[in-house]
């Protein structure tokens, strides 16, 4: 196995639900030294095969993280889920530990409130945010979507049919209030996109704007 990305100390992830588990294992992917925990004997068996580390501990306690060695990884991730009291504890720990990084999954804004007064740096709700996001898609043409905040998105969608045969520089996207800043011909990889870049049928596009502007760009198709 080729050598994992130790930068910051490598990634903690504790608990192994359904969250916690994809995480790891898309960071194993994405070759960063992991080290997973779970009180579960099943979970960490199950995943012992396809994780580098994978350890059966109770992270709510200062003493096991210790031991664990956690104090000497530059971030953790503590995607417990079933139990609020749990995660609260584990964040706490990991706080005492002076973990330079810590994420910790919410499932409310109250138990966020509580995670960050505890010391979490980062807050996520990922059951929230993949809702919002396949809501976007489900109402529009749009391909895929990823929302930054402040009424800023950036999405993938196919090239209106009005557009294909025509070089990027005449799409006057900004008509609609985006920006095309990548495009994917049929066959080949995703690219900048390029004045003189000409679209084919079935290309699709990357465009940037506020949600609405990208959602009726996307609704031209």
């Amino acid at each position: 196995m080729s050598a994992r990305k130790t930068d910051d100390g490598g990634i903690v992830v504790i608990g192994l639900g359904r969250f916690g588990s994809h995480l790891a294992d898309s960071l194993t992917s994405l070759d960063h030294e992991v080290l997973a925990v779970d009180r579960s004997q099943e979970r960490v068996q199950h995943w012992s095969e396809r994780l580098d580390r994978v350890v059966q501990a109770d992270a709510s306690e200062e003493d096991v993280l210790r031991q664990l060695g956690v104090a000497d990884f530059g971030r953790v991730v503590v995607a417990l889920g079933a139990s609020v009291e749990a995660s609260v504890l584990t964040v706490l720990a990991l706080t005492e530990l002076g973990v330079p990084q810590i994420w910790a999954r919410a499932n409310s804004e109250k138990h966020a409130k509580i995670l960050r007064s505890m010391g979490a740096h980062h807050v996520i709700f990922p059951e929230a945010e993949t809702g919002e996001r396949v809501a976007h898609l489900i109402v529009s043409k749009m391909l895929d979507f990823i929302e930054f905040g402040d009424d800023f998105a950036i999405a993938k969608v196919r090239v209106p049919d009005g557009m294909v045969g025509r070089p990027v520089r005449e799409l006057a996207a900004d008509r609609y209030g985006v920006q095309v800043i990548g495009a994917k011909l049929p066959g080949e990889r995703f690219r900048y996109a390029e004045p003189d870049t000409v679209l084919e049928k079935e290309s699709v596009l990357i465009v940037e704007g506020s949600n609405v502007q990208v959602q009726r760009f996307a609704a031209l198709a």
